[in-house]
C-alpha cells in the first residue's frame, strides 16, 4: 500500500464521521497578508508555546512551598543557609537537573519576548487604524491579554522566593494595604496572615501555572478564530481594497514560513538564555523581610508601574482613624487606568466622532491618521517617562544626577512631555502628508537638469511607479458630519444637538485633520481594478453570489479563493 493511498484512505475514514473536509479546504486556501509588521502576532504565539513547553519542564522539579528547610545543594555559597524549599527548589533546578538553568532562561526571555511582542502588536494595530469596525472586539481582547500578560509575569518571577522577587511582593501588599477600608483585609487573606505569610508562594503558583494560562489560552483562541473569520488587514498597495486580502494561501507557503519561524523565534530564545545571564537568583539570595538589595528593578513591562509610585508626591489622609494613602493608591491605578481605559474606549470615540460605520480592512499609514498617531506618540511618551522613572537611582549614580532632579522632571514631564510629543508628531504627519501630494502631483526626481529655450533651468521628473502610488493615494477621506448648527429652515439632527453636539463637530475637526488630497488627472489610483496582483500573489475577495465557492481568474497566473457574501452594514 502506497503513502498516498494510506493517506487518502485515513482521510476519508475521518471525514466520513467528522465531516471536517470542507472546513479543512478552506481553511487551506486561506490567504494571508505578506508584510513583516503581521509577524509580530506570530511572535506573540509562539512565545506563548515556548512559556507552555518551558514552563510544564519546570513544574516537574519546582517546589511551591514556604516551608524553611537548610540548602545543602550544589552551590556552595549558600550551603547551610535556612530558605523556603520554594527557592532551594529553584536553586535545585539551576544547579542540578540536567538542563533546568537554560530552561529557566529560555521560560523567562520567552515572557519578556511574549509583553514585547504584545506591546509592539497593540501599537501596529492603533497606529495603522485595524481595530476599526469589526474588529473592535479582538483589540479589547488584546488588551485584557496585555492585563493577564504583566500580572502572569508578576507572578512568575515572584515564586523563586529570592530577595528580589521578595521585594516585588511587599509592594504588592503595599498596593493592596492602599485600598481605603478594605485594604488590609485583603492583603491579610492574599497572603495567609501578617506579610509574607505562610501560603503567598502556593496561591501564585497555582494561579500562574492554570488560572491564567487557562484564560489566556482561551482568548488567545477567541481572538484567532475572529481573525480567521473577519478575515486579515492588509497595508496599502496596488491591487489591495477592502473587499479582497492579497497574498499567499495558508498551504504550502504560509505554513513553511510560519513553521520556520516558530523555529527561528525558538532559536533566538534559545540563543538568548545560553549567553545572556537574566535572574541570577542565587546572587540574591533567599527572601529576607527585612533585608533589600540596592538597584532592584522589575522586569521591563512593570517598570511604568514602578515609576508611577516613585514620582507620586507622600500623599495620604488620615480620617477617624482610616488611613488613605493615596500616594500608593492612585500611582497603582491611575497611569495604567488612563493608558487601557483610553485604549479601550478609542474605536468607540474614534467612530463616534467621525460618524464612520464603514467596514476596514485595508489599514491606515500612519501619517495619513495624523491625530490618531500623535494620541498614540503622547501616550507612548507618558508611558516612557514613568518606565525611565522606575530606574531613577540607577540613573542617578550612572550619570552622576541628584536623584530629586529626576524624580522631579519626571513630575514635570508626565504633564508637558505627551503635549510636545502630540504637537511634534502631528506636524510631521503633516508635512509627510505635504511631501506625498508633492510626489504625486509632480513626480520623483531624476536629478536631469535641462535648459528650456527661453533659457531658463528645469530638473525633469518621471511618475511615480504604480506599486508606490497606490500607496501614496491609499488615504480615505472621512464620511461629512451635518452640522450642529441649526438654519432658519431646519434643525440639526438628534447626535448634533445642544453641547455635546458642537463637541462632537469641533473634535471631529480635530481627528480629521489632513492635508487636501492631491488632484490628478486619468486612473492610477491603484484602486485594484487593473489586472492581476502580480507576483503569482493570491486574492481572497468577498463573494458576489453567496456561494463561497473557488473562482478562477487568468489574468497574470492568478486565482481568486471568494469567501461567503457578508451582509453590508446598515450604515
Amino acid at each position: 500500500m502506497s503513502v498516498e493511498r494510506a493517506l487518502e484512505g485515513t482521510g476519508n475514514w475521518l471525514d466520513d464521521r467528522l465531516h471536517g473536509a470542507r472546513g479543512v479546504r478552506v481553511l487551506l486556501r486561506k490567504i494571508f497578508p505578506d508584510h513583516w509588521s503581521f509577524l509580530l502576532g506570530e511572535i506573540i504565539l509562539y512565545s506563548f508555546i515556548i512559556l507552555l513547553l518551558t514552563g510544564t519542564f519546570l513544574t516537574l522539579w519546582f517546589q511551591p512551598s514556604m516551608t524553611q528547610v537548610v540548602y545543602h545543594g550544589s552551590y556552595v555559597p549558600l550551603r547551610g543557609v535556612r530558605m523556603s524549599e520554594a527557592y532551594a527548589s529553584t536553586l535545585r533546578i539551576s544547579f542540578d537537573v540536567r538542563g533546568g538553568l537554560l530552561m529557566r532562561q529560555i521560560h523567562h526571555w520567552a515572557a519578556d519576548l511574549f509583553m514585547a511582542a504584545i506591546m509592539a502588536h497593540m501599537l501596529r494595530v492603533f497606529f495603522t487604524g485595524a481595530y476599526r469596525k469589526p474588529r473592535e472586539i479582538n483589540w479589547l481582547i488584546g488588551i485584557v491579554l496585555f492585563t493577564l500578560g504583566m500580572f502572569e509575569g508578576l507572578f512568575g518571577y515572584s515564586l523563586p522566593d529570592d530577595l528580589l522577587s521578595g521585594a516585588g511582593l511587599r509592594i504588592t501588599e503595599g498596593i493592596l494595604q492602599s485600598f481605603p477600608l478594605v485594604g488590609t483585609y485583603l492583603a491579610y487573606f492574599l497572603f495567609g496572615g501578617p506579610f509574607p505569610g505562610t501560603q503567598i508562594i502556593g496561591r501564585l503558583y497555582i494561579i500562574h501555572v492554570l488560572i491564567i494560562p487557562g484564560l489566556i489560552l482561551a482568548l488567545v483562541t477567541v481572538h484567532l478564530f475572529l481573525m480567521f473569520h473577519q478575515k486579515h488587514t492588509q497595508m496599502p498597495g496596488k491591487g489591495r481594497t477592502n473587499e479582497n486580502v492579497v497574498g499567499a494561501p495558508m498551504y504550502p507557503y504560509f505554513m513553511a514560513k510560519t513553521g520556520a519561524f516558530f523555529f527561528f523565534t525558538f532559536a533566538a530564545l534559545t540563543l538568548a538564555a545560553t549567553f545572556v545571564q537574566i535572574n541570577p537568583v542565587w546572587l540574591y539570595g533567599p527572601y529576607n523581610p527585612v533585608a533589600m538589595s540596592a538597584g532592584s528593578q522589575p522586569d521591563f513591562y512593570m517598570g511604568m508601574l514602578e515609576g508611577a509610585l516613585r514620582v507620586m508626591p507622600n500623599w495620604q489622609w488620615v480620617v477617624f482613624g482610616h488611613t488613605f494613602a493615596f500616594n500608593v493608591f492612585l500611582p497603582a491605578l491611575v497611569p495604567l487606568g488612563i493608558i487601557f481605559t483610553g485604549a479601550a474606549l478609542w474605536p468607540f470615540l474614534e467612530q463616534w466622532i467621525t460618524g464612520d460605520r464603514r467596514e476596514h480592512h485595508l489599514n491606515d499609514r500612519p501619517r495619513n491618521a495624523p491625530t490618531r498617531t500623535a494620541v498614540g506618540l503622547a501616550a507612548i511618551t507618558f508611558y516612557g517617562i514613568l518606565w525611565a522613572e522606575g530606574a531613577n537611582d540607577i540613573i542617578a549614580d550612572h550619570l552622576d544626577i541628584p536623584l530629586y532632579w529626576i524624580t522631579w522632571g519626571a513630575r514635570v514631564g508626565i504633564f508637558v512631555g505627551p503635549v510636545i510629543a502630540y504637537i511634534i508628531t502631528k506636524r510631521i504627519c503633516m508635512g509627510l502628508q505635504r511631501k506625498d501630494n508633492h510626489l504625486v502631483e509632480h513626480g520623483v526626481e531624476t536629478g536631469i537638469i535641462r535648459q528650456l529655450p527661453g533659457g531658463e533651468f528645469i530638473e525633469e521628473t518621471r511618475p511615480v511607479d504604480p506599486e508606490r502610488l497606490a500607496v501614496l493615494l491609499s488615504r480615505a477621506e472621512h464620511p461629512a458630519l451635518p452640522s450642529a448648527e441649526a438654519t432658519e429652515t431646519d434643525v440639526p439632527p438628534p447626535g448634533m444637538r445642544g453641547g455635546l453636539g458642537r463637541m462632537r463637530e469641533r473634535l471631529y475637526h480635530v481627528v480629521t485633520e489632513s492635508a487636501p488630497m492631491p488632484q490628478i488627472h486619468g486612473n492610477g489610483h491603484g484602486n485594484g481594478h487593473g489586472n492581476g496582483h502580480g507576483d503569482g500573489q493570491l486574492a481572497e475577495t468577498d463573494g458576489q453570489g453567496g456561494h463561497g465557492e473557488q473562482a478562477a481568474s487568468t489574468a497574470g497566473g492568478t486565482a481568486s479563493a471568494a469567501e461567503p457574501q457578508r451582509d453590508e452594514d446598515s450604515h
